[in-house]
Parts: structure tokens; sequence; C-alpha cells
């Protein structure tokens, strides 16, 4: 029982301490399913065949229907990661004084915390039987640091998004389910550009729409679309013209990219003991504001496998994560501000939004019936270190995580027997 006060205790201190999201690990800024409980120990893998409750809310809604009763999960995320920025020349040039001058420095942004906290509930709505869920997560964030190097700029940026999803799922046959979710985010930015910012506030909705096929021989296909969601910052920057001189406040516009994914599992190996499962998304970052001009649209695959062995799980995972960076950037107007300094004010902005890494690779452990009825997940992950020169901004950017969740099941297991 003290084991079990324990682990009640770190996820309400992994609640309270949620604050502001970094580079822990992410799509360009995006998390999807990357820091949830199981799914993060299978590299983010869950849009056929979720191992967690919470990520069937949050990822493909179709899959709900892979579990029945009542499901509750409390948990979080811990992530660091390690930014470290070289600027090798000034700008913008004369007549005017620098902004930026050479420095090198690491980011002072903190570790992080985030909530993954979600509730399933089978019922029966005009007659149709159905699985509903809610979740509150962490959806996506960036964030650096650098303005005790006064060579800087004042270079700081923060991005924090953070999201409840409602979600339902139906069986339309035996083998086809099919889903949808709503997800309301409060969105915050403190902007990365040269000046003065503060950190603004917006609202916005997206939807997600799912359908999940069993075909058979242990194996299941999932696809999911999910729509562009757009933030409109108010006076978010005063920018740093030079000379002293300060523009008028400006609204930064920035959207979250839609989403296309495509996920298969299949379980027929080792006695049905050995899951293995790949996704493939497809971001769209070439048609989202203030990323358009930075990033390029972008490929990610995740890999992941899990190992039954009597109440335990087993968990291991690999990403690849095309990096989105475009090169040369987009000279102009970025979510609706120019920077100063031409090409090199914009790649300085990019250089701060820069999650160039391309190979992850996690683990995790579960333990169903930790407690009856309560299954206890964890995981760690990595992402390794990259390198990529900006013009004159040089990015090296590493990174790792942790991620906890307990999961409380009443009316009988957790999981349904349809899918699988």
């Amino acid at each position: 029982m003290r084991i079990h006060n324990l682990i009640q205790s770190f996820c309400i201190g992994a609640l309270l301490l949620v604050a502001r999201t970094g580079f822990a690990q992410s799509y360009g800024i995006e998390l999807h399913n990357t820091l949830m409980p199981a799914s993060s120990g299978m590299g983010g893998t869950s849009l056929s065949r979720p191992q967690d409750s919470i990520s069937a809310t949050n990822g493909n809604p179709a899959t709900l229907t892979q579990y029945h009763g009542t499901n509750v999960t409390f948990g979080g995320a811990f992530g660091d990661a390690n930014f470290r920025i070289r600027q090798h020349d000034a700008f913008p040039n004369p007549p005017l004084d620098p902004i930026v001058t050479p420095y090198s420095a690491k980011s002072d942004y903190p570790a992080t915390v985030l909530p993954n906290i979600g509730l399933t509930q089978q019922l029966e709505i005009m007659g149709m039987p159905m699985i509903t869920g809610i979740a509150f997560v962490g959806d996506a964030g960036a964030g650096v640091d650098f303005t005790d190097s006064p060579e800087s700029g004042g270079a700081a940026a923060g991005l924090t998004f953070l999201t409840v999803v409602a979600s339902g799922a139906t069986e339309v046959t035996d083998n086809l389910s099919v889903g949808g979710s709503f997800r309301f985010t409060t969105g915050t930015l403190d902007s990365p550009f040269a000046g003065v910012s503060r950190n603004s506030l917006d609202y916005g909705v997206r939807g997600t729409f799912g359908a999940n096929y069993n075909l058979g021989y242990n194996t299941t296909v999932g696809v999911t679309y999910q729509t562009k969601q757009e933030f409109n910052f108010n006076n978010a920057v005063l920018l740093n013209l030079g000379n002293g001189n300060f523009g008028g406040p400006q609204d930064v516009s920035l959207d979250l990219p839609r989403n296309v994914g495509f996920g298969v599992a299949n379980s027929s190996l080792m006695n049905g003991n050995l899951l293995l499962a790949v996704d493939v998304i497809w971001k769209n970052w070439d048609d989202a504001d203030l990323f358009s001009p930075i990033y390029d649209d972008q490929w990610v695959v995740q890999v992941g496998s899990q190992l039954t062995h009597g109440r335990l799980k087993y968990r291991l995972g690999y990403a690849y994560a095309q990096n989105p960076i475009q090169s040369p950037p987009t000279v102009g107007s970025i979510g609706g501000v120019t920077p100063p300094g031409l090409l090199a004010g914009v790649e300085y902005v990019q250089a701060q939004l820069a999650v160039i890494n391309e190979h992850r690779l996690s683990g995790g452990l579960g333990i169903q019936d930790f407690l009856p009825g309560i299954d206890v997940d964890c995981s760690i992950g990595k992402m390794f270190g990259a390198s990529q020169d900006l013009g004159s901004t040089t990015v090296d950017l590493s990174s790792y995580w942790l991620t906890f969740g307990v999961t409380w099941h009443f009316d009988g297991p957790g999981r349904s027997n349809s899918c699988l």
C-alpha cells in the first residue's frame, strides 16, 4: 500500500508541476502520443493498437472500441533538452546597429513536466453502443531562453499548448470501427522575434477523424485525419528595429498543421505475446502560419514492439522524423511579422524552433494488475543529438524524457478482445 501511495503522490506532483513545454520529444513542435504512458515506450505507435486508453482518446479515436468498462489514467511526462546556439555573424548590417552579435550559449529553458490525464467510458447513446473518452494532455510546445547572453538580442521563445480532448467511437461492423474527436486547446506564445514580447494567450479548436479495421490474422490497420488548428496572438511583440528603435505592437498568427496518419499492428507471433506496430504520419507544415516559411512538410515513421510475459509488458520503440527545416527559408513575413535582418533574421527565428533530430529510441515497462484493477506503465526515451548550420547560426540539440502512468479499470479488464 505504501508503494501505491507513492505512485499516487508522483502523479499528483506531476500535475501540479505543469509549466512549460520544451523540446523534449516532438515532431516539429507537436507531440502526438510520444509521451503517453505506454505508447512512449513503443516509439509513439498507437494509431491501430494503442496500449493505453488515453492514447486512443488522443490519437485515433476509432481505437476506443478496443476498450470497455471504465478506465481512468493519471500520469505525466518529464523531459529535458540540451539546446545550444552558436551565432557566427552580427545582423542586421550597417547602417543599423546590430541587434544580434556573435555568441555561443546553452539555452536556460527549464526541464518540463506535462499532464496525461484521461477517462474512457463504455455506454449506449440512442440505442447505439459507444465508447467515449476525455483527456487533458500536453499537445505541443517548444522553448529556448538565451536572455543571459546580451549578444543574443534577448532571444527567448516559448510555445505551450494544453488540450482537452473529447472523443467517441462505435463499431460499424464486427471488423470496422469509426470515431472522431473534438480538441479545445489553450495556447500561449512568447514570440521568437528579437524585441520585447509578452506571454500571449489564445484558444483554438480542431477535429480528428479515424477508422480502424480488423484484417484478420491478428492484424489491424488504422487511418486518421486531423484538421489544422489556428491561433492569433494579439499584440505579441514589439520588434527591435535597431539604433534603439522599437516598432508598434504586432499580432502573431500561428497554426498547428493538418496531419494524416496510417498505422498497422500485428500480434500473430510468439503465441500472440509479441505485438509489432508501425505508424506513418504526414505533417502539412507548408500550410501552417508561422511555420510555412521555416519548415517543409514532414514525414514521420514510428516502429514499436511489445512482448507480454505474464503480467509484464516489455516495450521497445524507434522513430524516424524527417528534418523539417526549410533550407533556405522564405525571406519575409513569419506569422505576419517580418523580422529585421532579412535572411539572417529569418534564420535566427528558424534556429530557435529547429527540431532537427531525426532519430529517437525508447523503451518501457507495463505491469498489468500491479494491484487488483490497477495497471502501471513507465518509459524512458532519447532523442539523439543533431547539429545544423542555418546561415550564420548553428544549432545543436538533444533530449531525453520519462513517462509514468497509473490506470484504474472498473467493470472488468480494460482491453476488449474484439480487435485482437
